[in-house]
This record gives C-alpha cells, structure tokens and sequence, in this order.
C-alpha cells in the first residue's frame, strides 16, 4: 500500500475519506488539487501532508511559465502561502513548506528551481520512510508481550506516507517481533479515523483490534483491561506539551488516574522546537458539518451551535515518553528535546 505516490508529473493518493468502505486512487494533477484534498481530508496525518505537501508545491512551481528568476520566486511564494493556509496545526507541513523554499532560494534559474524541487520532495519522503522506520523499532522495546494498548486516531501507513508509522507503526514492529498484542481503538469522532482508517490498517496488518466509542477508554482503564496507550503528535513543542487529535488530552488524563503509561510516537519532524508550550500553537477549526453530520446523515436538529477544534493539547506532565527516530525522550523534555537538536547539529 503506498498512500502517497509520486508519479513523475502528477501525485497519486489514497482517498482516505473513503475508506473504509472502498479503497479509491486519486491522481492529482496540479498544486491547488493537492491543497483541496489537505483540507477535506483525503490525505492526513502531519507526516503524510508534509509529503504530499512536499509534491504539491513541485507540482506548482512546474505550473509557473515565468522565465525570469525573481518573477518566479513571486508566484512560488504565493503557492507556499496557499499551502501554510491549509492545514495550520501540524508542524510537518511548514516543515516541507520550509524545505522547499530552501531548495529553491538555492537555484539560480527558473528552471534549476523546478528540479531542485523535486529533490528535495523525494528527499522528505525517504527522510520519513527512514524516520518511521527507526522510530517504529525504537518504540517496539516498551511493549511487552501480551500487552493491550489503547490508541485514538490513526497514526500508521495512510498518516505518515510510509511503510510503518507512528503510533501504529510501534505496534506493527512489535507484532512483528513475535509480541502477542491486542489493540483497543478510539472511535475519534467527529470524523471517525479510529473507526474508519485504525481499525482498517491493523485488519489488513493482522493484529487482533476491538473498536470502542471515546467515551469508553476510562471504562477499560478502570477495569485494568489497558497496559499502555500510545498516540501520535501533529506538532510537539519544545517542553513536550503535544498537540494531537482532539480527545488525546482525555486520555492522557485518564492514563494519569489509571496508572497507565501514555507514550507519543512522533518524528523529529513534528517537534516545534521554537515554540516553548502548548499554549502557543495554533488549532484548527473546521466545518461544523463533521461534527452535525456522518458520511451526510444528519445527526443534530438544524440550527444548534457547534464547536469543532480539530485538536487538542495535552501537558507535558501526562506524558510517560516520546517515541522519535533518534532515541526514546523521557522527562524533563525541555531540556532532552534541546539537546537531541543539538545532537542532530
């Protein structure tokens, strides 16, 4: 399965606002197609919109006929603003967005530019194919064999873009090591990724799942039927408070009251290191319609008031441990995320 596919001039994806009832390839031929399919959720997960991202902005830039070098990095700026506006909570995406303006800044013509940019979109990719590789083998050490582990929102292949994951993908590593596992996913409504996308991945990988609505996680954790959970992260600042889908904060709290590890499995990429906390990253909000409606069934009287932040944010204090590529960060995270950037330097 590859959910992000780079065909030579156009990007190929997995519509993830189908599954789980069919599996659909789209084939998206210029930059504002990539922007829409960001927005509506047709790809998702902070790694796998880097990449996709990533191509988009390659697709933009080979769309732009000026020849004169300072014309084009005109255009190509608006193109990137395009891209920033879209999804504004994960980190991966400023991140490519930021990676392409380096790559093409580094180009003397219009034309240098376009190549250069397809270099380093096939760059970000391997980076998080590798990342999640290595991430996914580190996080395996803390499961244990015959573990139950809870998770919320999907965190695997269709989020990152890659053959593992985050989240899923410590899961996936660790069945692969012969651990016997079971995994309780979230719902994670409004949108329904637990349900629709979790539940999917871990059928076609084998691993033994049960689906449970959100409100049932401290149920279980009461009932001593949980041994970790682990998430993912759209951004991490830089003293470990994470911004993830929204209910990740419910169950990190309820981990705290249950005495249940709560890992977050995330990439370097996906750390924020010049934002100090969580109270200062941005958090979508999206259409009211998700949140009223499922797949266009009506499930809320017209005219109610709704709220519907995309995330939340969860203290550093609740978090047992952060999963990267590089090694397994443990508190106090201000002071080891500063220093594994120091290392990377």
């Amino acid at each position: 399965m590859k959910p992000v596919e780079w065909l030579g001039d156009r990007l190929k994806i997995i519509d993830q606002s189908r599954l789980p009832d069919k599996v659909v390839y789209l084939e998206l031929k210029n930059y504002r197609s990539v922007i829409s399919a960001i927005v509506e959720l047709k790809v998702r997960g902070a790694p796998a919109i880097g990449i996709a991202a990533a191509y988009g902005i390659a697709l933009g830039a080979m769309s732009l006929n000026s020849t004169g070098l300072k014309q084009f990095r005109r255009e190509f700026d608006r193109i990137l603003g395009e891209f920033a506006a879209s999804r504004p909570t994960a980190v991966n995406l400023f991140y490519a967005i930021d990676k392409m303006r380096q790559a093409a800044d580094s180009a003397a013509s219009a034309a240098g530019v376009k190549k250069k940019l397809l270099q380093a979109a096939e760059a970000i990719r391997k980076h998080e194919e590798s990342a999640m590789r290595r991430l996914s083998k580190n996080g395996s050490a803390l499961i244990k064999d015959g573990w139950t582990i809870i998770t919320h929102c999907n965190t695997g292949s269709l989020a990152t873009g890659t053959t593992y994951g985050t989240a899923l993908g410590v899961i996936k590593a660790a069945g692969e090591q012969g651990k016997k596992i079971r995994v309780f996913a979230d719902e994670t409504r409004p949108v329904l990724q637990g349900a629709r996308l979790t539940t999917w991945e871990l059928i076609q990988e084998g691993i033994p799942v049960t689906l449970i609505t959100d409100n049932m996680a401290g149920y279980l954790m009461a009932k001593g039927m949980i041994d970790c959970a682990i998430v993912g992260a759209d951004r991490i600042a830089a003293n470990g408070d994470t911004a993830n889908k929204i209910g990740t904060y419910s169950v990190a709290v309820l981990c705290k009251e249950n005495h249940v590890p709560f890992y977050v499995a995330a990439p370097l990429s996906s750390i924020d290191k010049n934002i100090r906390s969580g109270a200062d990253i941005v958090i979508e909000d999206r259409n009211p319609d998700e949140v009223t409606s499922i797949k266009g069934i009506r499930i809320a009287p017209e005219g109610v008031q709704v709220m519907n932040p995309a995330f939340d944010v969860t203290p550093h204090k609740y978090i047992s441990a952060i999963i990267t590529e590089k090694s397994i960060l443990r508190k106090p995270y201000k002071l080891n995320i500063s220093k594994l950037f120091e290392e990377e330097i």
